[in-house]
């Protein structure tokens, strides 16, 4: 009697932590799905590598258009210039389209940040990572390596 109170005890306390764990899993499945395919439609891409002490910009939508982001010394900077902030060339994308970002690193790990804009993701050595964004509003829109 006693043991199939402890085989019933047993059984409910694997059979409902499973039910949690598909009652979860299945919205998020969805929306892995729904975030992937946002991913597809997007109006540009810019593939965006992450060096030490700098990032290199190549749109694939727009052939030869690449180049290297360094960010300005102390002696550089013009007055109201943010120090650790401006770099020497700008990367410029337009607003109101969807905007496909590819991040990715050539050596160690970073973080390819845009905090006003709530973007942050990880730039490792062999793999993509991508994110999509409309820019709402011209602008300027610091980003950084947040590792």
């Amino acid at each position: 009697s006693k043991k199939i109170e402890y085989q019933f005890g047993e059984l409910l306390c694997s059979i409902f932590p499973t039910l949690i764990l598909v009652a979860q899993m299945v919205p998020s499945l969805s929306l892995l799905y729904y975030y992937g395919l946002m991913n597809l439609d997007s109006n540009l891409t810019v593939k965006v590598t992450g060096h030490q002490w700098y990032w290199s910009y190549e749109f694939s939508d727009i052939p030869g258009l690449e180049f290297d982001s360094y960010m300005k010394s102390v002696d550089q900077l013009e007055l109201g210039e943010p120090r650790l902030l401006e770099v020497d060339n700008r990367c410029v994308v337009p607003c109101d389209i969807n905007v496909r970002f590819c991040i990715t690193s050539g050596d160690v790990i970073h973080s390819w940040a845009l905090p006003s804009m709530s973007i942050k993701l990880d730039a490792m050595s062999g793999i993509l990572s991508t994110v999509s964004y409309s820019f709402p509003t011209v602008g300027v829109f610091y980003g950084q390596c947040s590792e």
